[in-house]
């Protein structure tokens, strides 16, 4: 490792513990960022130094998790965390240790950590590594070992089985035998982690193409698939395996769906789009049924994905406005653009999706066409839809009922009354502003409101 990139910021931090006697070390995932070539995102520092006395050494120090002996230095506009070396013992709720107590030297502190490439420290300001595990050697093997006997770490943490897996996608590493065989064993340990850490690490796994160009989601769901995780955490994504698809499909409903997935991590789309391509099928299982000549039909099954989407999301505790961007696109994402689509159809194609979610519903397509056969697809087969609707949402804008050239008010002028039979009035001329724009204008809808409202009269 080249002690040159430790950063100058990290030595002067140093040069501050060293006057107050104390040791300073660099850990975590910064130290593995730095072994693997990589610019750390983040820096985690661990001392012989009681929280306390970290507080008198800066004239910034908020105390984050000072009873676990975590406190964030805030120095030249960055923030560090510093914790003091600690071991930690009697986990209860698979999660969190029962019971924190102070070290007295950096081996212990590294003792405790989940993974020997994450227990790894550099010596500050020098920085000389302290690797009592073997963590440089396992990530020159690109190898995710646990720290000691795997079945106990898993036991004491039931998020690390999850966090293995992601690291797997992330960083494009592969699991040691023993801690994949130790998944299995410790899923009852992983049942009672929050559904918000496990929410979390998704949004890490999901994110694992993202900008690295090593990882993929689809290692981590295989992975836990392959240990069972699959099964606890998202079973209704563990039911599409062997739900089999004929036609321009070459996989079936599981594999297609995690090639979508990694298509949309691979492209950098937001969020919904991703857990949008991960969920799109989830209702083909349900819906599967032998249709002419052999070949299997789906018929209605993003309805079916909607409702199973939502069920999970929600479960996973997931924002409200995430859960609804991405159970629409999926509900939208069956369309069928020809080009015999009149104007009027494309219109209300695009009420339908919304302006705000075309584009991300064009992402969804493409990772869906990519995810039939592993092809990368035609950037120009969306063109002929794009090109009608960005021309109709050039023209005259008629989209909802906002826009129409009249309103409520101009209603009750001509004497419609408020309430029922106003809203069916106005649904009525939205109707026919949507079928010809032409027709928005005050003077016509005033003219076609009237002689609706005799009706009523």
């Amino acid at each position: 490792m080249d002690n040159a990139r430790i950063h100058p910021l990290l030595r002067e931090i140093a040069a501050v513990f060293q006057n107050y006697g104390r040791d300073l070390y660099l850990v975590g995932g910064a130290v593995r960022d730095l072994c693997r070539g990589e610019k750390p995102q983040d820096w985690d520092l661990a001392t012989n130094a009681p929280p306390e006395e970290v507080m008198t050494m800066f004239r910034r120090v908020i105390p984050t998790g000072i009873r676990h002996g975590t406190v964030t230095v805030h120095y030249k506009g960055q923030a560090v965390e510093v914790t003091t070396f600690r071991t930690e013992s009697e986990y209860r709720d698979g999660r969190r240790p029962g019971k924190v107590e102070f070290a007295a030297t950096i081996g212990e502190d590294l003792s405790r950590r989940d993974f020997t490439m994450n227990a790894i420290a550099l010596r500050l300001p020098e920085g000389s590594p302290v690797d009592p595990f073997g963590g440089a050697a396992d990530i020159k093997k690109r190898l995710i070992r646990c720290v000691g006997d795997p079945n106990e770490r898993f036991s004491e943490d039931g998020l690390r089985p999850l966090r293995a897996v992601r690291f797997a996608a992330t960083l494009g590493f592969s699991l040691d035998t023993a801690a994949l065989d130790a998944v299995r064993p410790a899923l009852t340990i992983t049942a009672k982690v929050s559904p918000e850490r496990i929410r979390d690490e998704l949004d890490k796994i999901l994110g694992a193409g993202a900008g690295s160009g090593a990882g993929r989601p689809s290692t981590a769901f295989r992975l836990m698939e392959r240990t069972g995780l699959l099964d606890l955490l998202i079973p209704e994504l563990a039911a599409c395996r062997g739900v089999e698809q004929k036609g321009y499909h070459q996989f079936d409903v599981l594999d297609h769906s995690l090639l979508a997935c990694d298509y949309a991590s691979r492209e950098r789309y937001p969020r919904q789009v991703i857990l949008a391509a991960l969920f799109h099928d989830l209702g083909k299982p349900a819906t599967r049924k032998a249709g002419e000549r052999g070949i299997w039909t789906f018929y209605q099954h993003e309805k079916e994905s909607v409702r199973l989407c939502r069920k999970i999301l929600t479960r996973l505790r997931y924002p409200n406005a995430v859960i609804d961007e991405t159970c629409h696109l999926i509900g939208e994402h069956m369309f069928h653009y020809t080009e015999d689509w009149s104007g009027a159809a494309v219109r209300r194609f695009i009420i339908r999706v919304g302006e705000e979610h075309l584009e991300n519903l064009y992402r969804l397509r493409q990772a869906d066409t990519y995810a039939m056969a592993g092809l990368e697809p035609d950037p120009a087969s969306l063109l002929p839809l794009i090109q009608r609707v960005d021309g109709a949402l050039a023209g005259n804008r008629a989209f909802s009922l906002k826009d129409l050239a009249v309103s409520g008010k101009d209603l009750i002028e001509i004497g419609v009354k408020p309430g029922k039979h106003m809203g069916i009035i106005l649904k009525e001329l939205f109707e026919t502003v949507v079928n010809d724009p032409s027709m928005n204008s005050r003077e016509k809808l005033l003219e076609i409101a009237g002689k609706i409202n005799e009706r009523y009269l």
